[in-house]
């Protein structure tokens, strides 16, 4: 019997078709020989991510075509789905295969959205009556892929996940389409002419953005007054304060005078506490924590971290095992090739330290936290030099944080003694802390210069029980502080831990804490991106703002569920029981319709009352597009300043950091040749562009461009270079 083998995508089919060699590419398929796995050969062929969507509205009814307030709530009696236009053609070769095929194998990512993926395609394709084998694997290694396809599982056990996931996807069709249009048209009555993307998981996130932006907007400083005195003993001096404060300078000075202290004092040292504290190495990276790293330190967006990461995971690099992970731990099997590993790994990242005797802790290594995918960690393939030099700065940055997370494993402890002192004067006790390092450990793997120079706690003097201390005591004022706004970096963690943000509703800040809050790990980088294609949010230099129009949107949904965190993560839990077969699709559907009605039912009302203002609103978009969208596109890493992106001008490439003094540019065009964004991207990431042809000057010649010293060289087929 003659399998077909139903990937998700392209590079992931590649990757399956390296464990069995001699297979031969076809037009949207490969064929596999026979072998030990197939006896009789098998056929692989791919999705190119949904092949599958949903109809559109007028798909339904003529009607729903015209956007009018009287049509909605626009709900069909049967969800109906269609292959996608711009993928017809594949779906129409892996239809034809499906047909054809004995068996299906399912091999798209182990996830709900992968068994959704699949699943459309079968049913769409007519086939879903014929036997089911599911791969189930999460490393593109050759070993692991072949033993996937040996102990493929039972296809039937993984359809709930598929009527979870595709509950999910008609529930956000249902909210998106109606609410979408609901408060697009009340706002066009108060006279605005823009388009209101609205989602369940999109514009609640939105509304946490903004509610943390009013509150740093209306936050009103408030003094408190803090007792600090600055001490000197015979073995040197050191500070210490009160550990109460006081809300203004006359109560502190009545606590002075209560106690008759002056400016200066003798104090005597009550207690000196001495504790060894240790600091393990951190935990593996998921997906969020990666995005948050990179974000932090390179200042990478969410969306360009899962772009990058995925780039090491896919054909041909290999590099990094699945990046759509929010699980920390590793189970034994991947800690068996781990251990092996670490001198080829600290080879790539530099790192020559002396590891600890291996140890599967079960901090880091615990195949109970494994459910669908473990922890990124790099794969069994230790790069060449060359395979290296070849790797962006991007993917470089991130492959190494990824190595030394594992390093770190194998690292000693961070060790410091940390030293309190408790010094009486007249009565009152004033508390000093101190910090001694004692063994630097896993922190040496994530120095850089200048990054671990000050402590946050000093070093103080040798100190002493009964030890006399001449103390200068003053009263110091302070003021309390807003919370700080959010970075893109912020805001995954806050997607991911906004149970805590709700105070009153426990029951549905238990929610949210079971489903890790808002949206997946694979999800919350494209709402983001979302927010900010939608004109919702801008991010300047790395900090969020809400732009009028988000902030519009917010007070539009105040009253509504919409706005509440706490809805979308009780849908969670509900699909969450779909996906265990413990819950039923239709039901799940039938209470999305019914919060549809009632929202279209009460918006009006709530819209009607608001004050909608005049200034500050982007211009409404026009048409699909917008060449100034497609202008403003990054295109690479400024390779100059390493924080800006070169982006496409009118005339000319320029680094997006020029208010900030970097000067980085490209001519749009060299000797009547057009400089392509291809041509600028190999540029920047790789130093030299390939070979173009038909420069035109005395006559016509043909070289590479690369860069020297931020300026745009040739480089001939010889060896010479020529500046332009």
């Amino acid at each position: 019997m003659m399998p077909v083998i139903l990937a998700e995508k392209p590079s992931q089919a590649k990757a399956y078709a390296a464990a069995f060699p001699k297979g031969q590419k076809k037009e949207g398929y490969m064929t596999i020989p026979a072998c030990s796995v197939f006896p009789e050969g098998a056929v692989l062929t791919w999705g190119v991510g949904h092949l599958i969507e949903l109809k559109s509205p007028a798909e339904y009814e003529a009607s729903w075509k015209r956007w009018n307030l009287q049509q909605l709530p626009m709900l069909p009696g049967t969800y109906e789905f269609r292959p996608s236009r711009k993928t017809k053609k594949q779906f129409q070769i892996v239809r034809r295969l499906l047909k054809q095929a004995d068996f299906i194998i399912v091999a798209t990512d182990c996830d709900r959205e992968g068994e959704n993926i699949a699943q459309s395609i079968i049913h769409e394709a007519g086939v879903s009556d014929k036997p089911q084998r599911r791969l189930w694997i999460n490393s593109l290694e050759k070993e692991e892929v072949r033993k996937g396809f040996e102990r493929l599982q039972d296809g039937e056990a993984f359809h709930p996940l598929y009527q979870e996931a595709q509950a999910r996807q008609i529930s956000d069709w249902v909210v998106g389409m109606n609410a979408s249009r609901l408060y697009t048209l009340l706002l066009q009555k108060k006279g605005l002419q823009h388009v209101f993307s609205v989602g369940r998981v999109q514009t609640p996130t939105l509304k946490l953005i903004y509610d943390r932006q009013k509150e740093i907007e209306q936050f009103v400083p408030e003094p408190y007054f803090e007792i600090k005195a600055k001490f000197q003993t015979q073995t040197g001096a050191y500070e210490g304060k009160l550990k109460e404060t006081c809300s203004s300078r006359e109560a502190a000075a009545d606590l002075l005078h209560r106690h008759g202290i002056q400016d200066s004092e003798t104090g005597r040292i009550r207690a000196v506490e001495v504790k060894e504290k240790r600091e393990k190495p951190p935990m593996l990276h998921s997906l969020s924590s990666l995005q948050t790293l990179a974000n932090k330190k390179y200042k990478y967006s969410p969306s360009r971290t899962l772009e990058i990461v995925q780039s090491l995971y896919d054909e041909p690099l290999k590099l990094v095992t699945y990046p759509r992970t929010d699980t920390r731990h590793i189970t034994n099997s991947e800690y068996s090739y781990v251990k092996q590993n670490i001198s080829g790994w600290q080879r790539v990242t530099g790192d020559d330290f002396e590891t600890q005797e291996p140890r599967a802790l079960k901090r880091y290594v615990d195949d109970s936290k494994v459910k669908e995918h473990h922890a990124i960690i790099p794969t069994k393939k230790v790069p060449s030099e060359a395979v290296l030099q070849k790797l962006t700065r991007e993917q470089k940055n991130l492959y190494e944080e990824i190595i030394k997370s594992v390093l770190a494993v194998f690292h000693r402890d961070y060790v410091y003694e940390e030293t309190t002192v408790t010094t009486d004067v007249k009565g009152l006790a004033f508390f000093s802390k101190g910090k001694i390092e004692k063994q630097r450990g896993w922190k040496t793997l994530f120095d850089t210069a200048g990054s671990f120079s000050k402590q946050q706690l000093p070093e103080l003097p040798p100190l002493k029980q009964g030890m006399e201390a001449g103390a200068h005591v003053q009263i110091h004022e302070e003021m309390t502080k807003p919370p700080k706004p959010y970075t893109e970096g912020n805001l995954i963690n806050m997607m991911k831990t906004c149970g805590r943000l709700v105070e009153e509703d426990e029951e549905a800040k238990a929610a949210l804490q079971e489903v890790e809050g808002l949206g997946t790990e694979a999800t919350r980088s494209g709402i983001i991106k979302t927010l900010i294609r939608q004109e919702y949010i801008q991010v300047e230099k790395n900090i969020v703002h809400v732009t009028k129009k988000g902030e519009v949107l917010c007070e539009a949904v105040q009253g509504s569920l919409l706005s509440k965190p706490e809805m979308t993560a009780k849908w969670e839990l509900f699909l969450r029981r779909i996906g265990e077969g413990e819950a039923d699709r239709q039901t799940f559907i039938d209470n999305t319709s019914a919060f549809t009605t009632k929202l279209v039912s009460t918006a009006a009302q709530e819209v009607e009352n608001m004050e909608i203002p005049k200034e500050g609103l982007p211009a409404p978009k026009k048409g699909k597009g917008g060449a100034k969208r497609q202008q403003n596109a990054p295109i690479a890493e400024c390779p100059s300043c390493g924080k800006g992106s070169i982006v496409l001008r009118k005339t000319f490439y320029g680094c997006t950091e020029y208010s900030n003094g970097c000067r980085q540019t490209f001519n749009r065009t060299i000797l009547g040749k057009t400089i392509t964004k291809a041509h600028i991207r190999a540029l920047c990431e790789k130093g030299r562009t390939p070979l173009i042809k038909g420069f035109q000057g005395k006559r016509n010649f043909d070289a590479s461009l690369v860069m020297v010293n931020g300026k745009t060289e040739f480089s001939f087929p010889s060896t010479s270079t020529e500046k332009q």
